[in-house]
Parts: structure tokens; sequence; C-alpha cells
């Protein structure tokens, strides 16, 4: 009997990624995943895989930079399982690589949708039927680009800062529910990853050798593995706490820098 069994998941963005390494990984515990994917080929992809790996899978088309599209999501999970017991606020959409002075109000309103107001509508969505239920879990995943303020990025820095802001609220706010809310802040080996190794490979290098580990993280089976255990019972006594899944590399301050220009 796996860790899920019986339980039924909703994770954003899970086409690629961490999202399709969490989904994989939920299936092998025995999982129902609801795949919130935005890109319809790679979400059909990862519901099958779920099927295949022992959990049962359901694609749902979900933009979830918009508020109608994550109620969707939610519905159309009760509407197939009658249950939602964890919640991924994983979803990203891209941001722009730009330095702050020159970031436009829709680059920042972008980040702030995706980032932050996505995963605070889910969790709205959500919490009345975890609620119902006696408790469920919920993970936002954050990132070390906010944490140690890197450069080029604030939209994405800042929506993931207000992210982990939500979920320490939201953990104390619902712990009487039985809902725990937790953080995931990981570094892995992702589309977004190699993406940046080609656009800055010696930067890319030098972050890589910062990293105690010495290497990236693997999607399902490094990062999986921690948002697993937050999913489950196992982590029953936990709530409102930030986990760096990174090899380390918070440890360090490991910044990036692709090296643009000066305005």
């Amino acid at each position: 009997m796996g860790r899920l069994a019986g339980r039924v998941a909703l994770v954003t963005g899970a086409g690629f990624g961490i999202g399709r390494g969490v989904a994989r990984r939920f299936a092998r515990e025995g999982a129902s995943v609801v795949v919130a994917e935005i890109d319809r080929m790679s979400g059909e992809r990862t519901a099958a895989a779920v099927d295949e790996l022992g959990g049962r899978g359901l694609f749902v088309a979900a933009d979830v930079s918009d508020k109608a599209a994550c109620r969707a999501a939610v519905e159309a999970t009760i509407a197939r399982f009658g249950r939602v017991d964890v919640l991924v606020n994983n979803a990203w959409g891209g941001g722009t690589i730009k330095r702050l002075e020159q970031k436009t109000d829709d680059d920042m309103m972008h980040g702030v949708r995706l980032g932050f107001l996505a995963h605070f509508w889910l969790m709205q969505g959500v919490f009345p039927h975890m609620r119902a239920q006696g408790g469920g879990s919920i993970v936002n995943l954050c990132s070390l680009n906010g944490v140690n303020a890197h450069m080029y990025s604030a939209e994405y820095n800042t929506s993931k800062e207000a992210s982990r802001a939500l979920a320490r609220t939201a953990a104390r706010e619902w712990a009487h529910h039985g809902i725990r809310v937790n953080v995931v802040c990981p570094a892995a080996a992702t589309e977004a990853y190699e993406a940046f190794v080609a656009m800055a490979p010696e930067n890319a290098a030098a972050l890589l050798k910062q990293n105690p580990m010495g290497r990236m993280g693997d999607p399902e089976d490094d990062i999986g593995s921690v948002v697993l255990f937050l999913a489950s019972d196992e982590s029953r006594y936990v709530t409102g706490n930030t986990l760096f899944v990174d090899g380390g590399s918070h440890i360090n301050g490991v910044q990036w820098d692709p090296g643009l220009p000066e305005s």
C-alpha cells in the first residue's frame, strides 16, 4: 500500500520539470493526480504516466494566472475524485531577465499573478474541501532566487517570497483544521535550468561548483520525494516550514549572474 493510496493531489504546472517529477513520485505511491497544466500535450503525457505508474491521472487545462481557471481546476478535481487531499502550487510561466530599473508593471504583475495570486486562489479554492475532510497538505514551490535576492529576476523573487509569507500565514490560521502548509525551495535539473545553462554556461558552472553536493537535483527522485514527505502522514506534525532541497546551496549563499550590461 503506497503512502498516498486513496489520496487525491492537485499539482499545477505538472507537464514539465518539478511538477512532472512530483506527479510521477505521487503516482508511485498510489495517488490520484490532477495535472493542471497550460500546455495540453505535456499535461496529457504526465496524466498518462500517472496511470502507468500506479495512480489515476486527470489532465485539466489551466492557465493559473487566471482566477477562474484556478477555481475550475479545483472543481474538476472534486467532480472527478470527490475530494482533494494535497495541493502543490508549482506552475510558473517564465519571467523576464532584466535589471530592476528596466522592469515594467506588466513584467511585475505577470510574476505576481503566477507566483503569488495563483497560489492564493488555489489555496482558497481547496480550503473548504480540506476543512470538511478534516485536513490536507499544501506545498508551495518557492525559490532561493527570492531568499538570496538573485539579480535580474525581480518579479520571480518577489512573488515567491510573497508566497512563502502566504504559506506561513495559512499554516498558522488553518492548523486547527488539520491543514498543513509548507514551502519547498528546490534546485533541480529542469528544462528551465537547462535554458539557463545555455544562456550563461560559465555562471552555471560556477553555481554548480558552489553546490556542496556538486549536482542539481532530480525533479522526481530528489525534489519529488521531499514533496511526497510533506504530502504524506509522515509529516503530520510539520507546518509553516521552508525546506531547502538544493544540495546545500543555501548554505553558501549561491548567486547567479548571467552578466547583463549596465543600463
